[in-house]
């Protein structure tokens, strides 16, 4: 593993929906911290030298045949450990508690009450709102424990157990529904696992910059620009890093958003002055589309089709053998990539998740180890502008995964036109930066409109916009109804073949933010 830090927490993951924003808040401490599957070794993790442990929460009962466990060995290593839901129900079974079906379950938010405010809950009120999140819990402990906190229907929120420093939450301190969970987080990474709270995003820029420095030396690195802040971070990065050994690429897929090949050629030729490469491939990435509707395949084959384009281009550049990737840490989670063992695949990103075998480059991932909202802070230390650095995401298979149903030029047409609008009226609004992401979705269904005195049978498209601070979690935006209006309005108006527009106003989780 690429050492980036000398003091690093581990969260081990049993399949929770917040693993990874456990992971982002122990960040946000100024402590690194890596994932890694819940069964890794307790001899892994000694070699690993991690600081602290964290074990997730996850939707099994700990009691229930199959369900997750972890080395028990982990709680004789000396490394301090929180347990949080589920973990905590795992670390106080196998401490001898014991856990059952809660007389009642607890969702939502609920009032705790701090008994022991010391240690783990130092500094938190004596009361405090809580996320809860739980149908099992600890229902006794020996004198071998020390209850922290309670709520009314929890008499055990919090524990510790008195012969090592293992601690226990019922509740959830990383969702933002969990006020002073920073305060507990920090305490723990600080207070009990000694961190020194050190790890800063420009101190990661500087070693990656050196490392990528090394690992070229002297050879040429090709970057793939996409027109996203992830590959602009990227090839800025490389700039700093080999200078004029960097040629950029363009695969201009014909899946981008209406401007959007324009604009990046105009950036990367004015911006960074790089040796840009444009490729035309349109047409080849419509007929490798052609038929298929299945989300994950059309991941595939706009994977290859645009390695087998990136490297017939590649290949006309001397000495190029280096290929770099905006692959992201959530890009890695979510496609079954943890180091240390697999994952449950989400989906499948073309950085990390549809390479053929015989790649004939090595990859370099320089920002694979983090969040999408450490990617725009390092795009502001690099000197990127706010244009780029604040752009909204945009998925790497591009409008292929927007479009439902068969990718065909009509259709992409469509909702190029669509998606214009909808950031068009945004930027107007002066609500672009308010918004994380905003785009339409084509639906492979026609609705009956009425349009002057004719019947129509046309398009729905959807409008998806969403407020989140890392892209783990997020909700839907409250637009103003009259923003709304004016967006439906227009695109029935003006996108020809669209008669309704519908606005999805799901959280993620349970749904994704995209809808492929």
């Amino acid at each position: 593993m690429k050492r980036i830090a000398d003091e690093k927490v581990l969260v081990l993951d049993f399949g929770s929906q917040y693993a990874q924003l456990i992971a982002r808040r122990v960040r946000d401490q100024q402590v690194y911290c890596e994932i890694v599957r819940h069964d890794i070794s307790a001899d892994r993790v000694r070699q690993l030298a991690p600081m602290g442990l964290i074990l997730s929460g996850g939707p099994a009962s700990v009691y229930a045949d199959g369900a997750p466990k972890c080395d028990t060995d982990l709680f004789r290593l000396g490394i301090p450990v929180l347990g949080i839901c589920y973990g905590m129900q795992l670390a106080c079974q196998a401490l001898g508690a014991e856990i059952n079906s809660a007389p009642r379950r607890e969702y939502g938010r609920a009032e705790c009450r701090v008994i022991a405010a010391e240690g783990l809950l130092e500094g938190v009120s004596k009361r405090t709102d809580v996320w809860m999140s739980h149908g099992d819990q600890v229902m006794s402990v020996s004198a071998d424990f020390e209850p922290l906190a309670e709520t009314a229907t929890c008499p055990i929120a919090a524990v510790k157990y008195r012969h090592a420093a293992i601690y226990g939450l019922q509740f959830h301190p990383e969702v933002t529904h969990t006020p002073e969970g920073p305060r507990i987080l920090g305490n723990f990474v600080a207070r009990i696992c000694g961190c020194s709270r050190t790890w800063r995003l420009d101190d990661f820029a500087r070693q990656t910059i050196d490392e990528v420095r090394q690992r070229v030396a002297g050879r040429r690195v090709i970057c793939g620009l996409s027109g996203g802040v992830d590959s602009a971070v990227v090839a800025a990065l490389l700039a700093e890093a080999v200078g004029a050994r960097l040629s950029c690429i363009l695969v201009d897929n014909g899946l981008l958003r209406k401007g959007e090949a324009e604009r990046v050629i105009k950036e990367f030729s004015d911006h960074f002055k790089t040796d840009l490469h444009v490729v035309r491939a349109e047409d080849r990435f419509l007929a490798a589309l052609a038929g298929v509707v299945n989300p994950q395949e059309k991941r595939r084959r706009v994977g290859h089709t645009f390695i087998e384009c990136f490297a017939d281009e590649a290949a006309k550049i001397d000495g190029a053998d280096l290929l770099a990737q905006g692959t992201l840490y959530p890009d890695v989670i979510e496609s079954g990539g943890l180091a240390d063992g697999p994952a449950a695949t989400i989906k499948l990103h073309h950085n990390v998740g549809g390479l053929p075998e015989d790649l004939d480059f090595t990859l370099i991932e320089p920002l694979r180890d983090l969040f999408k909202d450490e990617v725009r802070r390092l795009g502001t230390q690099l000197g990127l502008p706010d244009e780029i650095v604040w752009r909204h995401p945009f998925p790497g298979p591009g409008l292929a995964v927007r479009c439902l149903g068969e990718v065909t030029r009509p259709r992409l047409e469509t909702l190029r036109e669509a998606d214009a609008i909808v950031i068009e009226e945004i930027k107007r609004a002066a609500l672009y930066r308010q918004t994380s992401q905003a785009f339409v979705v084509l639906l492979p269904v026609q609705t009956v409109g009425v349009m002057g005195d004719a019947r129509t049978y046309e398009d729905v498209v959807a409008l998806r916009c969403i407020d989140t601070e890392d892209f783990m979690t997020a909700d839907w935006s409250r637009l103003p109804y009259d923003l709304l209006a004016k967006i439906s309005t227009r695109i029935i108006n003006e996108v020809s073949g669209v008669n309704r527009v519908v606005y999805d106003i799901s959280s993620k989780p349970p749904a994704t933010i995209e809808w492929e």
